[in-house]
């Protein structure tokens, strides 16, 4: 059990990601081709990564040296995830390449007394080694990541959306109830499921709360107490996708495809940008759309600075009501005979 423990300060300093934190998605993803947990819901994912990986060069370099750095373990070193990746993949890299040695010493000594770090990562106190390592990171986000990146912002957005509503009905108290089910906030502590027993008092320094696609069930913080205070936690929701069907019929020849879309989109709200990304137009386009959603009622958007929020009104949502389908439910893990290792990677 990790319990966080707020100050009043703290509650003001609660902030959640705008972006999919890209060192943090190599790091789940990597955990998640290193265990059949969970593997239902990236199995698409996880049948394209096997087919990239297999043979390959990248794929014997995952498995011989990504996999033991960033291993799914009670420890995993620190620099590995800087709170610059916060800011793009560019910064996070630099700041793994930029990390002090000693601290890259220290990290990798707890690595080898927790999990055991692998022959080579002594060599990770040199500059040039840690950039080789960048160079790598940077190849599997671009042959792994990148191809889904339009799915994993999509998670973010609706994640984003579904906080904004809790803050908005129920305060900070609100968004802290419905992190996750593995999350029980019992005020002032933050009570979350863990792989060790540990407490950490943010002390003034707030929380970064990090949604992430590839997080499978248990959240993660950083190790070092003294780092900027992170939460990584799973987006709500099976991430299995749905398969790519028309929107209701009735509601496309109403609207037209495009707009009925748009309409089912906007369930749990999202900005112009966001619902663009998510319908592949341009925001312009977007935006045309939900004007016209707005002047029949079915959508009303608030503007904050430089952003506009769309959401359901409550004609608009009866009008999704008769096609939804409630979510499959008594989905179980795969026996062990059906499951299919990574070939070439021995996880």
């Amino acid at each position: 059990m990790l319990r966080i423990h707020f100050t009043p300060q703290d509650l003001a300093r609660v902030r959640v990601a705008s972006a999919p934190d890209p060192l943090w998605e190599i790091t789940c993803s990597l955990h998640r081709l290193q265990t059949s947990r969970g593997r239902w819901a990236y199995a698409d994912w996880y049948r394209e990564t096997r087919t990239t990986l297999s043979g390959t060069q990248l794929g014997a370099a995952v498995r011989r040296l990504l996999v033991p750095v960033l291993p799914r373990a009670r420890y995993l070193p620190d620099f590995l995830t800087p709170h610059e990746s916060a800011d793009g993949l560019d910064r996070g890299l630099a700041a793994i390449v930029d990390t002090p040695p000693d601290r890259v010493v220290r990290e990798i000594q707890t690595l080898d007394r927790i999990t055991g770090a692998p022959d080579w990562a002594p060599r990770l106190l040199e500059r040039e080694t840690r950039e080789e390592l960048a160079k790598l990171l940077r190849t599997y986000h671009e042959a792994v990541i990148a191809p889904h990146e339009s799915r994993v912002g999509a998670a973010l957005a609706g994640e984003r959306a579904l906080l904004a509503r809790h803050t908005l009905d129920s305060g900070l108290d609100g968004l802290l109830r419905g992190l996750s089910p593995a999350v029980r906030w019992r005020p002032p502590v933050l009570h979350v499921d863990y792989v060790e027993d540990r407490d950490l008092h943010l002390a003034g320094r707030g929380l970064h709360l990090i949604p992430s696609y590839f997080c499978w069930q248990s959240p993660i913080s950083m190790a070092d107490d003294t780092l900027r205070p992170v939460l990584v936690y799973p987006v709500h929701g099976v991430r299995a996708p749905a398969p790519d069907v028309p929107p209701d019929a009735t509601l496309a020849a109403l609207l037209g495809r495009t707009r009925a879309a748009a309409l089912r989109c906007l369930a749990l709200g999202a900005t112009t940008s966001e619902l663009a990304r998510l319908l592949g137009v341009s925001v312009p386009t977007a935006s045309h759309h939900t004007t016209v959603l707005r002047d029949a009622g079915l959508v009303f958007s608030h503007r904050h600075h430089n952003t506009v929020l769309h959401s359901l009104t409550p004609l608009g949502a009866a009008m999704l009501r008769p096609a939804s389908a409630s979510p499959p439910t008594g989905v179980t893990e795969a026996p062990p005979e059906q499951r299919t290792p990574l070939p070439g990677a021995g996880l």
